[in-house]
């Protein structure tokens, strides 16, 4: 990259770290091309310059961030963790997720971008569904994951449990007991009745 490049790519990557911090505490229908400028410190032109329009500019952010997020999940998975630690971090990774991007915030984000969303499923069955077959059949060679249990279960279950892991989150903050996380966990793995 030449210099314009490389000052290209900073102003560029600017103007996204501020369109992503915006996300955090505003309704991206609420966001404005002046907001995200000031916020940035950019002029309006640059930001028309670079990304075209409000949506585009959305659209990169939210690819950035869905592929910061698989990233990570893919290493964390490729890991030398056991069984229960892959299990709790898919479970109670979207803890940090919240932090940034809140899933109503991505809801309304791909709502109208049917694009966006076809991306994200498109990475997810070609990135995540691989790793989690390849995950289920470690577990059940190692003994850790019973063999009773399909991957089309397992998946289910798991999906369930990170769809409602908000929940769970809040729960845990209003809930006076420091245990409280490590208690789903062992229900997960146990159930009700403890080991078989």
């Amino acid at each position: 990259m030449n210099g314009f490049e490389k000052r290209a790519a900073l102003i560029k990557e600017k103007i996204k770290k501020a369109t992503l911090e915006m996300l955090k505490t505003w309704e991206p229908k609420r966001i404005r091309i002046a907001d995200i400028s000031k916020t940035a410190n950019v002029s309006q032109v640059t930001i028309y310059n670079y990304f075209g329009s409000k949506e585009a500019l959305l659209r990169e952010v939210l690819k950035d961030y869905f592929n910061k997020e698989l990233k990570e999940f893919e290493e964390y998975m490729n890991g030398d963790y056991s069984v229960k630690e892959k299990i709790e971090h898919m479970i109670f990774q979207n803890k940090k997720s919240y932090s940034e991007l809140t899933l109503n915030v991505i809801n309304e984000l791909l709502i109208e971008d049917h694009d966006m969303l076809h991306y994200i499923e498109e990475e997810y069955n070609k990135r995540v569904i691989p790793l989690m077959i390849q995950f289920i059949n470690d577990g059940k060679a190692s003994g850790e994951i019973s063999s009773k249990i399909s991957i089309q279960t397992f998946l289910a279950y798991i999906n369930i449990l990170r769809k409602h892991s908000k929940e769970f989150f809040d729960m845990a903050q209003q809930v006076d007991n420091p245990e409280f996380a490590e208690e789903l966990v062992h229900l997960f793995f146990y159930g009700f009745c403890g080991k078989s």
